[in-house]
């Protein structure tokens, strides 16, 4: 009988239809795909007759499915899966049977090995094929162009999807087998192994297998794998599949890092950990660097095992760590990671044996080493390590300092998300800090203190008896040694003269006298006598202990050896039993009384210890708040968010900063962030919305009182923006009524507050009412008696405050129609009657807080009353009333001459100071509602019934045309037109009526406001007749209000109110002026225009105050473009230098907004350059350099960089001295010159040529080329790089001879330079405050001085200087801009250097 032949797995499916030779199996026949069918039926019958090894004579039937398997049919291949899984089913069932059978022939064997490879070889075939259909139309699905893509999804992988989960389990029920059996006792074959195993790695390749919905998938491919490696030695091969499978597809790390610490856990398989971790550490950390696919394949396996199985990557981390040398810093983060989940999971607690502590101490030196590490995602992942570290309590005490000063210091970092993650870390060192709840370290200083003294006065009382048990007996007679023995030698010397010997012992001494006798002498430092007592006692008590010879050569051994043994008592006398135990007693009361001490020393050294360290942990915290509080205004979102949130949970631990950072962050409520804002309401919705009280009323207390802290001594802008938080929790819902309820009690003082607290909560009233307008409108009556009584004006804040408050329902009315009538109330309610009433009664009394009331009043009362102007007529009529009266009585008190010294006088009368500043206070502020209240409300009420008289002369003309239903509709449509038209003029018309009222009404005869400006024209004509600083102020502020009535009146008075801004000594009238006449350079702009100059030299006002109110002022104006900016702004740049940081500050807000309007920036800078450089500004070099870099930063755009070079080059020309040369390669040295910018420096070379003799000029250019000499350029850049420094060389050597030239005697002489003024500071000097009355001569008018410096101009045409630019009319290849003549900053002369002074 032919022995059947034997079926060798293939490596290629195409190797079976080759002869391998002879006793192997070989296709016969690959079946067409019609065929298939019928083919598969005869299997399925063979089958059932012959069970699985009819695969034998069918195996061609299945292989042709393989081999057709794209073109044939869903059902053949349906059908095929499901037959082989049944054959492969059957023969798994009946293995156990067969491989147990002792009496299994050899032919038998040899079939059933063929049929289970053969059965394998089809099951896992059709198992990889139905796999790369399912991959390709996971593929197709993920494609977002493809049609129909559900449908052929649906079509090819719904039935392998289903079944592939049983298959699995099927193989790996079938490894499971003790399948050696069939090999005859050997090894089961490799390629059978390979064979089983390799559909399982080809699942895994799939990219979806990460899902959820194939996570029972994932476990029968991890427990199939564990079968080969358990009972098929598949460890090796494992080993190398999966550390290249890593490295190729990404998403199989976490699938694989759960499949390992399955294996370790459940199947014992450890030693695989080692052997993939040693695989991976193996491999050249420069290889890593060049593969980022395979690195962070790597990566996540290591970080993910670390976190499941981390004491075995622990056994096994010396073979990862030469990776954290290497170049790739996603394995040192996984490296590094995995140390942390050791850390945490392994190598936590108190209890770690020393090489556990060893190691963990390495462990941590290496994360903060790498706390520093050259790659930022490095340091960010370092730090989000310690911070799981911290949060897990992982973290030894002795780190905390050290780590905590990391984490300060990369606060620093230039990365942002380092520095999020450094806020994040520090945070959750406060959360999670082992010290206290309350870590203010003002108050640990004071406890620290006093617990180191405490400590100290124990170690001094514990310095003696904590000395003696230290000495041990045998140590003091090893001291006294040398002594003793040198008193035994005299023994046996002569006596010298001066001695006397001891007398014989007498028989009746007792041996323990004796003792007792030579041990006192010893203690008494006596050593000669007792050495010669224990000589005669030796003789006396022979044999006697302690006195018996040992059998020493010599006397004096023995002698010593009896003192040695008395001394130490170590040989206690005969019948001695008894003391002896009471003395080993009495010396274990000693030791308990003297460790008792000790126990308190250390208690104590521990208390100063931790004392100590909480100190230092709040300083270092302390240290952090400051930097991070300069944070919340970063361009980064998420750092400002980091920012905010560690601020609420440094609140919680009672550091006193907190609440500055708390206060800090409430501007960014206006933040156009959306993150930011929510940010801010949700850090003050945890601060003081949830406070930990139990009833409401607690939580109400609580709310009102952290809110009232927050406005103690709070500014302007902060109460601004707690009233935009506040409103907005309002708006919400998110503050309770009984808050509510608590503020109305103390504002009526049923709930007892202090006058602050009351103050603050007639604030926090305003603030939620601008959310709930109902909360003012329904208790209208209460804020009007209560907070108007006689009770309340004592210094009128609160009547100031209520004002404000009601003044919401102005700024708050209701929702409603467009042309909804204004809210206001009627000119008799009760209100108006309160204000007038106190407002008049506090005319009369002296107070400095009767103003800012008067002119809420006022404003509230223009807001809210019909007749408004009536109401303030009364008011204005009753307090002029007053002051006659005074006066009245002043002149009838005329003879008593001793006056007081705070009253004015013009020879007629006296009047005190104060009345006169409240009328002239009251009646600026009047005029300027006045003015606001025709302006705004009257002309919104004009439109407002015009707009409705149209529309209902409109419904009543629609009515009129649909009734008589004419043939044509072009009446219509004119009558439609002519309307828009009359509603189109209107809107001048109304203004023009408004215009007319201020200019020809308000301010006649006959109008009550003409009264009293003789009065405050002469208190501003006469500063030495009224020279009350407040007076002078309030005059000058109400001549500006009364200039904003009337053109004509303002026209009349400007030069007085420019003469005042300028002469004035008194700091506070020019801060007043200066905004005056910035708001009538709004409402008057082409009166004001000549006088802008004016408005320019106030930037240099020797005082602070006044400079920075100037910076303002023309901030709003110059960004508002109320007024034109020439190169007079270079007074604006001299703000940069100023020693004030906060007017710094506002030159600095200047130039960044205006530098996001375009290229203003940019088409300023030439003239500020030029004026800045000039020899007479009085700009210092170093302090030139400083304004420049400053607005160089906002040169960012390479063709203004171009631009700019050329324009710089080309003002060489016109530079006179060496210090304008000096500034302008400054200049050009801070450009980022770029390559054409180098093309612009070569093609404009003769323009600066000259001046290169200068050895400042010449070391800047120098630096400009240096530039491209450390960055990589390219050889036609550095050609010419090269070429520009040999010109600039030559010209600089040439300039040198030549000047040596001059010098050694030429006649002519080199052009001498400017003759310069000391500066004795970086600022210019301040104006002086004397000045020529010729400066303030009115300046004609526009058309005037354009029509005379047209007449004067000269006949020739000057050559116009063309510039390039990056204006956006422009082209954008070639951006040119022309400075014509009229638009060339002119010389001007400033009003100071027309002064006496600085003419001589």
């Amino acid at each position: 009988m032919v022995a059947a032949p034997e079926f060798h797995l293939p490596l290629v499916p195409a190797d079976l239809l080759r002869d391998g030779g002879p006793g192997r199996y070989v296709v016969r026949e690959v079946l067409a795909a019609r065929e298939l069918p019928p083919a598969l039926a005869a299997f399925r019958a063979a089958f059932r007759a012959q069970g699985a090894l009819a695969v034998l004579e069918h195996f061609d039937c299945v292989y042709s499915v393989l081999h057709h398997f794209r073109t044939v049919g869903t059902s053949v291949k349906e059908d095929a899966l499901e037959l082989m899984m049944r054959v492969v089913s059957h023969h798994s069932n009946e293995l156990p049977a067969i491989l147990s059978d002792s009496g299994l022939s050899h032919a038998d064997r040899a079939a059933h090995l063929n049929a289970l490879k053969m059965n394998c070889y089809l099951l896992t075939g059709l198992m990889d094929a139905f796999e790369m259909e399912t991959c390709k139309s996971s593929c197709l699905e993920a494609d977002p162009g493809r049609k129909n893509r559900k449908n052929h999804a649906k079509t090819s992988g719904s039935l392998w999807e289903e079944e592939r989960e049983p298959l699995l389990r099927l193989l790996t029920q079938l490894l499971q087998l003790d399948l050696r059996q069939l090999w005859r006792g050997l090894a089961v074959e490799e390629e059978f192994v390979s064979l089983m195993t390799g559909s399982c790695y080809r699942i895994l390749e799939n990219p979806s297998i990460g899902l959820q919905r194939y996570r029972v998938t994932r476990e029968a491919v991890t427990h199939l794998l564990a079968a080969a490696l358990v009972q098929c030695d598949h460890m090796f091969s494992a080993t190398l599949k999966i550390t290249q499978m890593l490295q190729h597809f990404e998403h199989v790390a976490p699938v694989f890092a759960q499949a390992v610490s399955l294996w370790a856990k459940e199947y014992g398989l450890k030693s695989l950990v080692g052997e993939l971790l040693r695989e991976i550490g193996q491999k050249c950390p420069q290889d890593l660097a060049r593969e980022a696919s395979g690195v962070k394949g790597y990566a996540t396996f290591i970080s993910e095992l670390a976190e499941q199985i981390p004491a075995l990557v622990l056994s096994n981390m010396s073979v990862l760590l030469p990776h954290l040398d290497g170049e790739s810093y996603m394995m040192r983060n996984a490296i590094l990671a995995a140390m942390a989940e050791v850390l945490v999971q392994v190598l936590n607690g108190n209890q770690l044996e020393e090489a556990a502590r060893g190691t963990r101490g390495k462990f941590l030196d290496m994360l903060q080493a790498h706390v520093c590490d050259v790659h930022s995602f490095v340091r960010s992942r370092v730090l989000q390590l310690f911070t799981r570290i911290v949060q897990c309590k992982a973290l030894p005490l002795t780190r905390f300092q050290s780590v905590v000063s990391l984490a300060v210091g990369r606060l620093k970092d230039k990365t942002v998300l380092v520095v999020k993650n450094a806020i994040q870390l520090l945070a959750a060192f406060l959360s999670n800090n082992p010290f206290s709840s309350k870590l203010s370290w003002i108050h640990l200083d004071e406890p620290l203190k006093k617990e180191v003294q405490k400590l100290k006065e124990m170690r001094d009382r514990s310095r003696p008896t904590a000395v003696a048990p230290v000495i041990t007996p045998e140590e003091e007679w090893e001291a006294m040694l040398p002594e003793v023995r040198a008193a035994t030698q005299q023994l046996f010397q002569p006596l010298q003269e001066e001695e006397e010997e001891l007398p014989l012992l007498e028989v009746e001494e007792t041996v323990e006298r004796t003792v007792e006798q030579i041990t006192g002498l010893l203690k008494k430092l006596n050593y000669k006598n007792a050495a010669r007592l224990t000589q005669k006692a030796l003789c006396r008590f022979q044999g006697k202990e302690p006195f018996v010879a040992p059998g020493e050569e010599n006397e004096e051994a023995t002698i010593l050896g009896v003192l040695k043994r008395l001394y130490i008592g170590s040989c206690p006398g005969e019948n001695s039993e008894n003391p002896a135990h009471d003395n080993s007693s009495d010396k274990i009361e000693e030791v308990v009384q003297e460790e008792q001490p000790q126990t308190e020393l250390v208690k104590q050294e521990m208390l100063v210890h931790y004392l100590q360290d909480a100190y230092n942990f709040s300083v270092k915290i302390t240290e952090a708040l400051n930097l991070i509080s300069k944070m919340m205004y970063e361009n980064s979102v998420s750092v400002v968010q980091e920012a905010i949130e560690f601020f609420v949970t440094v609140s919680q631990f009672g550091m006193p900063q907190a609440l500055l950072g708390v206060r800090r962050m409430l501007p960014l409520i206006w933040s156009k962030e959306p993150g930011i804002k929510e940010a801010v309401l949700n850090a003050y919705r945890q601060l003081y919305l949830s406070p930990s009280k139990d009833s409401e009323r607690a939580k109400a207390q609580a709310l009102v009182h952290s809110l009232s802290l927050i406005m103690v001594d709070a500014s302007l802008g902060t109460i601004q923006c707690l009233e935009e938080i506040i409103s907005e929790f309002m708006q919400k819902d998110e503050i309770k009524p009984a808050v509510t309820q608590l503020l109305w009690e103390r504002f009526t003082e049923k709930s007892p507050c202090s006058s602050l607290e009351r103050h603050a909560t007639v604030m926090l009233l305003g603030m939620m009412a601008r959310g709930n307008p109902e909360i003012i409108g329904s208790n209208l009556d209460i804020l009007a008696t209560v907070g108007l009584s006689e009770k309340a004006c004592e210094n009128y804040r609160l009547p100031q405050e209520v004002c404000n408050v009601i003044f919401k329902l102005a700024g708050n009315p209701k929702p409603a129609l467009e042309n909804c009538a204004p809210f206001r109330l009627p000119q008799n309610h009760m209100l108006f009657g309160c204000l007038s009433e106190t407002v008049s009664k506090g005319f009369a009394q002296p107070s400095s807080h009767w103003i800012p009331f008067m002119e809420a009043a006022v404003t509230l009362i223009y807001q809210l009353a019909e007749g408004a102007e009536e109401i303030c007529a009364d008011i204005l009529h009753v307090c002029s009333q007053q002051a006659l009266e005074k006066l009245q009585e002043a002149d009838e008190q005329k003879a008593d001459a001793g006056g007081s010294p705070r009253r004015v006088s013009d020879g007629s009368g006296s009047l005190s100071t104060f009345l006169l500043l409240h009328l002239v206070a009251l009646v600026g502020q009047v005029a300027l509602q006045q003015v606001a209240y025709l302006e705004v409300s009257v002309s919104a009420e004009l439109r407002r019934r015009r707009l409705l008289k149209e529309e209902k002369t409109k419904k009543q003309s629609d009515t009129s045309t649909k009734k008589q239903r004419p043939q044509s509709t072009g009446n219509k449509t004119t009558m439609e037109e002519e309307l828009g038209l009359v509603g189109a003029t209107a809107d001048d018309t109304e203004a023009e009526l408004i215009r007319s009222i201020c200019e020809t009404e308000l301010l006649d005869g006959k109008h009550l406001l003409s009264a009293f400006v003789p009065l405050v024209l002469k208190i501003c004509n006469n500063p030495g007749l009224y020279n009350d600083s407040a007076l002078s102020a309030a005059a000058a502020l109400t001549l500006g209000k009364l200039c904003m009535i009337s053109s004509e009146f303002c026209d009349s008075h400007l030069r007085l109110l420019f003469t005042m801004m300028e002469k004035s000594t008194l700091p506070d009238v020019r801060s007043n002026l200066i905004i005056a006449a910035g708001d009538l350079a709004i409402r008057f702009p082409n009166l004001l225009e000549p006088w802008t100059s004016h408005l320019y030299a106030r930037l240099r006002d020797p005082c602070p105050s006044v400079r920075q109110t100037a910076g303002l002022v023309m901030t709003y104006l110059i960004l508002k473009d109320m007024v034109k900016v020439k190169g007079q702004v270079s007074e604006m740049a001299t703000l940069l230098i100023d020693p004030e940081e906060a007017i710094v500050g506002v030159a600095q807000n200047f130039f960044g907004e205006l530098a996001n309007k375009g290229n203003a920036v940019y088409n300023l800078l030439p003239d500020i350059i030029s004026h800045l450089s000039d020899p007479n500004s009085g700009i210092e070099e170093e302090s030139f350099h400083t304004i420049m870099r400053h607005l160089f930063s906002y040169i960012t755009k390479d063709k203004q960089t171009e631009s700019l070079v050329e324009k710089l080059c080309q003002r060489f020309r016109t530079a006179s001295t060496e210090r304008q040369y000096q500034d302008l390669s400054h200049c050009l040295a801070l450009l980022p010159v770029s390559e054409r910018g180098l093309h612009k420096l070569q093609d404009n070379y003769d323009c600066f040529a000259d001046k290169l003799q200068h050895p400042a000029v010449y070391n800047c250019f120098q630096t400009v080329l240096a530039r491209f000499h450390r960055a990589g350029v390219k050889p036609e850049t550095k050609a010419l790089v090269e070429e520009l420094e040999q010109k600039l060389s030559a010209s600089h050597n040439r300039g040198l001879d030549s000047a040596e030239t001059c010098q050694d005697g030429s006649q002519t002489p080199m052009p001498a330079p400017a003759k310069q003024k000391p500066i004795g500071s970086s600022r210019r000097q301040p104006l002086s405050p004397a000045n020529s009355d010729n400066a303030f001569v009115t300046p004609p008018s526009r058309i005037l001085r354009n029509h005379k410096r047209a007449q004067k101009r000269p006949p020739r045409k000057r050559a116009i200087v063309t510039f390039s630019s990056d204006e956006e009319n422009n082209s954008e290849d070639e951006l040119l801009a022309e400075l014509r003549e009229e638009e060339t900053p002119t010389k001007t002369t400033p009003i100071t250097r027309s002064s006496a002074r600085r003419r001589r």
